[in-house]
C-alpha cells in the first residue's frame, strides 16, 4: 500500500460512515417532500415531484394549535429544565466535592446508586404527589423536579469536573472573607463552565425529545409539546397524513441540530475534562 493510499483511505472510510449516518436525515427530509402516495409505497429516496403543501399543513399545527405555540410549549419546558438541571446540581456538586460535612461519602454513594434506579419506578409516586398538589395538566411536574437536584448523572458529572480545579483559588477566596455560596458562585462556577453547558446541552435535548413523562402530565392540546403533537398528528384524521407528520418532525429537529452546533465544542470539552482530576 502506498503513501497515497495509506492518506486517503481513513478519509475515504470516515466519509462512507458519514454518508450511513446522515442517511435516516436525508430519508426524513426527503419524505417531508413527498406526496401522500409515495410515502409509504416508493423506495425511492428522491419524491416524484416536491410537495410543499406537507408544511403548510404541518405548519397548522394539530387541535387548532399552531407549529409556533407548539414549539413555545417545549421551549418553555426545556429552558426551565435546562436552567433547573444547571442551577440545582451544580449546587449538589459543589457540596459533595468541595464541603465536609457528615456522611458525605454516604450519601454521595447512595445518589450514585439512584443512577441505575429505572425513571418508571418513581413515575407513579411522583404523579401521585403531583396529583394531590393539583398540578397535573401544567408544567411544574416537567421542570419543579430539576430544581431539586434529580439528576444524578449530571452531579456526578460537575463532581468529577470540580474536582479537577486547583483549591488553591477558593482557599485564597476564603482567606479574602468570601463564604461557601461566594466561593461557589464567584470561582468555581465560572471555572465549571464546560460541565455546565454540557449539562445544559444534553438537558435541552433530552427534555425537547422527552414524549412518555409528557404525555403523563399534559393532557389539553393548547399545552402540547412539539413531541406529543406529532403523535396525535396522524390520529386526527381519518387518512394517515404522513407527509405532513414527516415535515413536522423536520421542523421539531432543527433546533436541536441548530442547539449542538452552537454549543457542540462547549460539549466535547465538558466530555474530555470531567473524568480528569489535577
Amino acid at each position: 500500500m502506498n503513501i497515497a493510499t495509506k492518506r486517503w483511505l481513513p478519509h475515504t472510510i470516515s466519509a462512507a460512515a458519514l454518508l450511513v449516518l446522515l442517511y435516516p436525515l436525508a430519508w426524513l427530509l426527503a419524505t417531508s417532500l413527498k406526496p401522500a402516495n409515495e410515502v409509504m409505497t416508493s423506495l425511492d429516496l428522491w419524491p416524484s415531484h416536491l410537495e410543499w403543501s406537507n408544511y403548510t399543513t404541518a405548519l397548522d399545527g394539530v387541535s387548532g394549535v399552531t407549529v409556533t405555540h407548539l414549539l413555545g410549549n417545549t421551549l418553555l419546558i426545556a429552558g426551565g429544565a435546562v436552567l433547573g438541571n444547571v442551577l440545582s446540581c451544580s449546587l449538589a456538586a459543589y457540596a459533595f466535592a468541595r464541603l465536609r460535612f457528615r456522611m458525605s461519602k454516604v450519601m454521595f454513594a447512595f445518589m450514585v446508586a439512584t443512577l441505575m434506579l429505572p425513571h418508571h419506578v418513581v413515575l407513579i409516586p411522583q404523579y401521585i404527589i403531583f396529583n394531590r398538589l393539583g398540578l397535573v395538566d401544567s408544567y411544574w411536574p416537567l421542570i419543579l423536579p430539576k430544581f431539586l437536584a434529580t439528576e444524578a448523572f449530571f452531579v456526578f458529572l460537575i463532581v468529577q469536573f470540580m474536582r479537577g480545579l486547583p483549591r488553591e483559588l477558593e482557599e485564597s477566596a476564603r482567606i479574602d472573607g468570601c463564604g461557601p455560596f461566594r466561593t461557589y458562585w464567584s470561582i468555581t462556577l465560572p471555572l465549571a463552565r464546560p460541565a455546565l453547558i454540557t449539562t445544559a446541552i444534553f438537558t435541552f435535548i433530552w427534555t425537547w425529545n422527552d414524549f412518555f413523562t409528557q404525555m403523563i402530565y399534559l393532557f389539553a392540546p393548547e399545552k402540547y409539546t412539539i413531541t406529543l403533537a406529532l403523535s396525535s398528528f396522524v390520529d386526527q384524521s381519518s387518512t394517515s397524513a404522513y407527509g405532513p407528520m414527516f415535515a413536522m418532525s423536520v421542523i421539531s429537529v432543527l433546533p436541536i441540530v441548530l442547539f449542538f452546533f452552537v454549543f457542540q465544542r462547549y460539549l466535547v470539552q465538558g466530555m474530555a475534562t470531567s473524568g480528569l482530576k489535577g
